[in-house]
């Protein structure tokens, strides 16, 4: 079996690193806070100091970090990946990041000799532990082949789209998809509240409807109980929107709704709802109700 190896082991590659393991994956993982990585040592990886060892230690590393800063900082800074080449080793990016940046930084691991994929995933760590994540790819296809046994244990459904930043230009436009679905749904409760509607009602005639989703059927029911146990932070999210209206921005494209979803969950993480899951995004509309 191919030896595996993620840098960042939140709550995505956490989830991710305990799969593999259960599949039988020898596993390398660095976090840089070091108490995230428990779990994974508890179950068979083995823990190291910096991305350079996970690197020399794997033949398939995962990054799964918050944003393209982060990726360079782990790849190429102080005791970076590159710093762990080795005959046949791929780096597969599994963070959320600018397509623009998926490039350059492929291209800067290009003239170092390694092969970089991009494969970020649809799917929550509680999708993530079972391997039913959606995943899409860029890249170099022979390098695809060469992981595609790995990434089918990792995900149900693995779509190669192409050249690298095609797969993270997708993940960007389905994350703006959970934005504006977290945000009508959460008016929509906000809404029939105001008219004295017990919002269940509301919930089991949406999801009686063509327009359900698995947000309306899975996640809305803890929404209107005030439940909001992250899965994804709403601040990630922020993050993300950021850069999809950056990405939107080099592409020459206006995207009216994300620039505003954008204000709408700056708004929210400073007002300290940064935290909460993404769909606690309800809160805050709750919140900004009360002062009028």
């Amino acid at each position: 079996m191919k030896k595996i190896g993620i840098i960042g082991t939140g709550m995505l590659g956490s989830a991710v690193g305990l799969h593999l393991l259960e599949q039988g994956y020898p596993l390398t993982v660095f976090n840089r806070t070091k108490e995230k990585t428990v779990n994974l040592e508890k179950e068979g990886a083995k823990v190291v100091e910096s991305p350079k060892e996970v690197a020399q230690e794997s033949d398939i590393v995962f990054t799964v970090v918050k944003d393209a800063s982060a990726v360079k900082q782990v790849s190429f800074e102080t005791n970076g990946i590159v710093f762990g080449n080795h005959d046949g080793l791929i780096v597969c990016d599994m963070s959320t990041i600018n397509p623009v940046e998926s490039k350059n930084i492929s291209k800067q691991y290009f003239d170092q000799g390694i092969s970089m994929l991009d494969t970020p995933v649809m799917g929550g760590p509680n999708v993530a532990i079972t391997g039913n994540l959606v995943m899409m790819t860029g890249g170099n296809k022979e390098s695809f082949d060469q992981c595609k046994e790995v990434f089918n244990v990792i995900a149900n459904k693995v779509f190669y789209l192409g050249e690298n930043g095609t797969a993270h230009a997708v993940k960007l436009a389905m994350n703006l998809q959970i934005t504006m679905l977290a945000l009508a749904l959460s008016e929509g409760i906000t809404l029939v509240r105001g008219a004295n509607i017990d919002p269940k009602v509301f919930l089991e005639i949406l999801n009686s409807t063509y327009f359900k989703t698995g947000m309306s059927e899975n996640k809305a029911f803890k929404m209107i109980q005030d439940q909001f146990e992250a899965t994804f932070t709403l601040d990630n999210l922020k993050k993300d929107i950021s850069t999809i209206e950056e990405t939107s921005e080099s592409f020459g494209l206006n995207l009216p709704m994300a620039h505003k979803a954008k204000e709408i969950y700056e708004s929210a993480v400073k007002s300290g709802f940064g935290n909460l899951d993404y769909t606690g995004i309800l809160a805050y509309i709750k919140k900004i109700n009360e002062k009028n």
